[in-house]
């Protein structure tokens, strides 16, 4: 079904620095599509945000996610990609990660092949690599009735413990430090992620070498499981299908066919051009 006319209010007061580009791009599918564009108010029919990390410049967001949803309004969720940091970027219903809708499924490959999207064969001679937990920020809705972050980081190191003696590497998020954990068990080591140079956001993740990724639902496992490393992830993560979720398996992980999973993932991040064009708000109108 089309719809037309609806009003969609960009919550561009609450968006990241990057988020500008982003934004206006979706306007102008907007506006082409025929529906009205509000800013920052909450009379609006779906409510565009940046992001579900309630922090820093984005936290206000959590008052309108919580309200429009309240209310049963869609929110539409743009976001730095995973795909090719900075230049693709996520356009989700209601959030960012598994829990999202990002349009049909059973996509072809013509997309992928587009982006020169390549899968690694699985890496199953890494065999004396290290494993990597990747963490979140605890204060993003991809968070919400987790434990702290510390927490499950204590009890993850734990299980991998009763299993293997491998050396654990524990990456914070870039924003939500941890310190400590290398003093509180054998062979494990932390590794505050660094900056890109000339990146806005873009970190030092690289998995190439890991013997497998344990993360809950963001984007170092996308990136893991693109490279052929196998990953151990929560329910809600966009690499659900095709990574493991029981830390006890860990010395016999599945590394299942990706094929499908590939072409689907590559429909869920746009470039500024795409989203001009309205392909993924086009993509998602039936949906609203």
């Amino acid at each position: 079904m089309k719809h037309t006319g609806m009003k969609f209010s960009l919550w561009t007061d609450n968006g990241a620095l990057n988020s500008k580009p982003v934004f206006s791009a979706f306007a102008t599918s907007l506006h082409n599509n025929g529906h009205d564009v509000l800013y920052n108010d909450m009379a609006g029919d779906i409510h565009v945000i940046w992001s579900v990390l309630w922090y820093g410049r984005m936290a206000p967001n959590k008052v309108v996610w919580d309200e429009a949803r309240r209310q049963g309004k869609t929110v539409i969720v743009l976001e730095v990609g995973g795909i090719k940091r900075g230049t693709t970027w996520k356009v989700g219903l209601n959030g960012i990660n598994r829990e999202a809708t990002f349009g049909p499924k059973g996509n072809d490959s013509t997309r992928a092949n587009k982006l020169g999207l390549k899968l690694k064969h699985w890496q199953i001679n890494n065999e004396y690599g290290d494993i990597i937990i990747a963490c979140q920020h605890a204060k993003s809705h991809q968070w919400r009735n987790q434990k702290s972050v510390q927490t499950w980081l204590f009890d993850s190191i734990d299980l991998l413990r009763q299993h293997t003696n491998r050396k654990i590497i524990v990456r914070p998020h870039p924003r939500d430090p941890i310190t400590g954990i290398q003093h509180e068990f054998k062979n494990v080591i932390l590794q505050v992620p660094s900056h890109v140079p000339n990146t806005y956001d873009d970190f030092d993740f690289n998995p190439t070498n890991a013997y497998a990724v344990v993360n809950w639902s963001s984007n170092p496992a996308t990136q893991a499981v693109l490279q052929g490393i196998p990953v151990f992830v929560g329910p809600d993560s966009l690499a659900f299908d095709v990574g493991n979720t029981n830390l006890a398996g860990i010395n016999a992980p599945m590394m299942p066919d990706r094929t499908q999973w590939l072409n689907d993932i590559a429909h869920t991040e746009w470039t500024l051009d795409e989203i001009e064009q309205g392909i993924p708000l086009n993509r998602l109108t039936s949906y609203l």
